[in-house]
Parts: structure tokens; sequence; C-alpha cells
């Protein structure tokens, strides 16, 4: 069976199912995300450029204060990412108060990514070494990157000035965008791979393989996208906004594909992107040549 938890390389734990909110309104996302933690979710991935961290925050804050004696800031992880405009040392140090701030009422931050490496060499250093000190004041517990591709991660991993290596990098991966060169090098360098749209936004759930894999496993497509994701061994981040849909996602971690239908899925690989891919993003010296 698929792990409930992966030990990042900071040697914290991360649940390894989380509600996403990107697009999420902030009429609902206090309401889901409350849905979400009481539903048995422990792990909730924000940003700032989804403009709900707010929401998120109030209702991580609202279930510890729910059963104070059984519901513990230590159970739940939360990550909120720093968007490409922000990057650079000051602005990201800036862009970091905001962030704790909006979570003041919950104490700290788990986790803080680079929301893609879209600037350049200066800028995405300066931010680098602004999380880092985060991390050493104790305001944050991780950090990392998303969006980064193999170039990306090895110009962060050569910093003269490391002192943190990136725990995570959350990226769109799923049996239609395997990005297995990319999975290998982030595994071999103990960087854990986060999938966002682990689901590919739903467009492919008339696949005929998937359609027969749920019928197979008794599973629902969506259940079946997201146990592909564990037993890849990524943090998976299926986001929905239907209390109804919650438990379903959440319990894709309580069987197992066969290494034949794994095998199946991953030769579906198109690269199928559902939104943007900025792990092709330039490097300074690619820019100008």
């Amino acid at each position: 069976m698929p792990v409930k938890f992966y030990t990042l390389n900071s040697g914290n734990k991360i649940p390894s199912i989380g509600l996403g909110v990107y697009l999420t309104p902030i009429s609902v996302a206090e309401e889901i995300s409350l849905d979400a933690l009481e539903a048995g979710y422990k792990h909730i991935d924000s940003a700032q450029f989804y403009k709900n961290e707010h929401e998120v925050c109030a209702a991580i804050a609202a279930w510890l204060k729910k059963d104070p004696v059984n519901n513990k800031r230590e159970d739940i992880f939360y990550t909120t990412k720093i968007f490409d405009s922000d990057h650079g040392y000051e602005l990201t140090k800036k862009a970091i108060e905001v962030s704790l701030e909006r979570a003041k009422d919950i104490g700290y931050i788990d986790l803080v990514l680079m929301h893609s490496p879209q600037s350049n060499y200066e800028k995405r250093h300066g931010s680098w070494l602004a999380l880092q000190e985060a991390v050493a004041a104790g305001t944050v517990k991780n950090i990392g990157v998303s969006n980064y591709g193999i170039k990306h991660l090895k110009e962060l991993l050569a910093y003269q000035d490391l002192k943190i290596r990136p725990a995570v990098n959350q990226i769109e991966v799923h049996p239609w965008l395997t990005r297995t060169e990319l999975v290998a090098y982030c595994q071999a360098e103990g960087i854990v791979i986060e999938a966002y749209s682990p689901l590919a936004k739903g467009r492919k759930f008339d696949d005929p393989l998937l359609v027969s894999l749920a019928e197979k496993y008794s599973k629902t497509t969506a259940q079946i996208l997201i146990n592909w994701s564990l037993v890849k061994g990524f943090v998976t981040l299926p986001k929905t906004v239907s209390k109804q849909r919650l438990l379903p996602n959440l319990e894709a971690g309580d069987f197992e594909l066969s290494a034949e239908d794994i095998k199946a899925l991953d030769a579906k690989d198109e690269y199928f992107i559902t939104g943007w891919d900025p792990t092709v993003y330039p490097l300074d010296n690619e820019k100008e040549a």
C-alpha cells in the first residue's frame, strides 16, 4: 500500500495526499478547506497567486479551535508559494512576511515554495537566501521549488551559499505527462516530487484504459490517477470544490495498482500540459545565445 507520509530531506514528514486550492474561489475556499480537514486531510496547498491564503489559514485555525485536545497544529501541513513577481531577496522577504501575517492564527508555515523559475539568476538566488533565513528564524519549516526543470535545480544546488536544499519540487505530473527524466533527477537528489493537476483537470477521464482500470478495481477514474501518483512516490494534490469528492480522493491510497497497470498508464505519456510549463524557462545564458 502507498505510504501515508513521506520524509523530506529536512527530516520533517509531509502527508502524501493534500488538497490543492488553485482557482478555488475566496467565497468557498475556507469552507472546502474546513470540510477537507474534517474529512481527514492533513495537508492543504495554497499560494499567494491563488489569493486564498487567508481563507485556508482561517479554516485551519477554526479546525484547531474546534477540538484543541485532538486537533493539533503539528498534524497539519500548510504550503504556500512566492510568485515570480516577488523574486529577489528584498521582495521575497516582504512576501514571506505577508504570508506569515495571513497565517498568524496558525503560528507558522510548513512549506514555502518558489512558484516557478521565471525570473533570472540574481533574483532566484536572492529569493533562496530569503527563504533560508525564514527557516533559520523558525517561521517556515521547509522550503522548496515549483515548476523547476533540471537546469534550474542544478543552478540552485550550485549556489556557493546554499545551506538548505529544496525539500520538494512541485510540478504537473500524471500519466499523460510523466516527466521521467525530471522525476528521476529529483529522486536521485533527495527532492520529493509533488504532483499538481494529478487528475489532468479531468480532461482524460474518458480515456479507454483509465475507464477500464476504474471498472477493474471498482474505483473512480480520479482514484486511479491519485493512486498512480502515490505508487510513483509522489505527494499528490488533487483539487476539488465538491465536499462529496473529498473523502473518495483521500481514500485513493487504500488499494494498489498492479505493476502491469502502472506500466500501461506510463505508456500514455504524450507531454499533455493542462496549464503552463515553466520547467522549460531558459536560463540567462540561454536567452543570450
